[in-house]
């Protein structure tokens, strides 16, 4: 029995897996918000319960830099260490991974109907692969392909990296956003659920948009990202927010692409994407995508998909807890 667990800003999910076959089979699933809690350990014992005995394996994608086996997450509200869940957990090792590796390992396990295509190109199906997710956070990654047939994932940090404005409309964000958090404006102040609400907010403040009554009441009722989502169209201030989003979605993805040089594409991963998918596919994230000056050639033929399947993080853990069950076993690569 493999346990599997993706650890975000918001919510942990984690499931049980059966080995049938050396094939993965999900028979257990709990989902829980993060800010309940005090930690992963009690959120492990309830899904576990009486069958801890039966456990083999685990590993653990948090949203966040694995150092020395522990994640302080960067939207998280607490730590996991690797050493005291394996000792919970009375195995030899707890897999601890950062979120998007997961992801980037979960590939593999995806159906065409999983995904949807956003831009087409000529995927190199021996190319490196790169994950762009949008949620609470900006997650990065990349995958690349290893001599035995199987990949390796590796994680980025780069959504705190500067965010770099292409026009003065974003410049205006840029410092608006830094004079609010400590002099930085990051990728992810800006293509996350806190960078809707910057982008929003910075319209409203610096008068560009005015802010309907119903809207603002609709934002202070519930989701104030969700309402925004929901607006779009019907108040100028939701449609130039996506406007601005989706632009800044497109110049990052292929920023990313020219960094890995992700030949075998690009994977838009995370919460935002499939609920702006539609946004994302009008011609807006595609035209910043591919205006990469000299090299818009090269960015243009690496192919875009939205990953549509909210569950690949579990999936890519439990993958990588299998590998270690067999160690000679290679990580599938993902499929172009």
């Amino acid at each position: 029995m493999i346990l599997a667990a993706d650890i975000g800003g918001t919510k942990a999910d984690l499931a049980l897996f059966a080995i049938e076959g050396g094939v993965l089979v999900e028979t257990r699933r709990e989902r829980f918000p993060t800010a309940a809690s005090s930690g992963l350990e009690p959120l492990v014992e309830r899904i576990l319960g009486a069958e801890r005995g039966a456990l083999t394996a685990c590993a653990v994608g948090v949203a966040g830099p694995v150092q020395d086996g522990r994640v302080a997450g960067t939207n998280l509200p607490w730590s996991v260490e690797a050493r005291a869940l394996a000792d919970l957990l009375g195995l030899p090792r707890v897999h601890l991974l950062n979120d998007l590796e997961a992801v980037a390992y979960g590939l593999a396990s995806l159906d065409p109907a999983q995904t949807r295509l956003i831009h087409p190109g000529d995927a190199d199906p021996r190319g490196v692969v790169a994950v762009l997710a949008a949620g609470t956070g900006l997650g990065q990654a990349f995958v690349v392909p290893t001599e035995d047939g199987g990949v390796l994932a590796r994680p980025s940090e780069g959504g705190h990296a500067d965010f770099a404005p292409r026009n003065e409309l974003e410049w205006e964000l840029a410092r608006w956003i830094a004079a609010r958090h400590e002099g930085h404006a990051s990728w992810e102040r800006v293509l996350s659920g806190l960078g809707l609400g910057h982008i929003y907010e910075f319209l409203r403040e610096t008068g560009r948009c005015e802010e309907p009554a119903w809207l603002a009441a609709a934002r202070a009722a519930g989701d104030p990202n969700a309402a925004v989502g929901a607006a779009d169209g019907k108040a100028a201030i939701a449609t130039q927010t996506i406007d601005l989003f989706v632009g800044c979605f497109g110049a990052q993805a292929g920023n990313l692409a020219l960094t890995v040089l992700a030949t075998g594409g690009v994977y838009l991963a995370g919460g935002i994407p499939p609920k702006l998918a539609d946004r994302i596919a009008d011609g807006r994230f595609v035209r910043a995508y591919r205006d990469k000056g000299r090299l818009a050639p090269l960015v243009s033929r690496i192919p875009v998909r939205i990953v549509l399947d909210k569950r690949i993080a579990v999936r890519g853990a439990a993958t990588v807890a299998l590998r270690g069950l067999a160690a000679a076993s290679p990580v599938p690569a993902p499929r172009p």
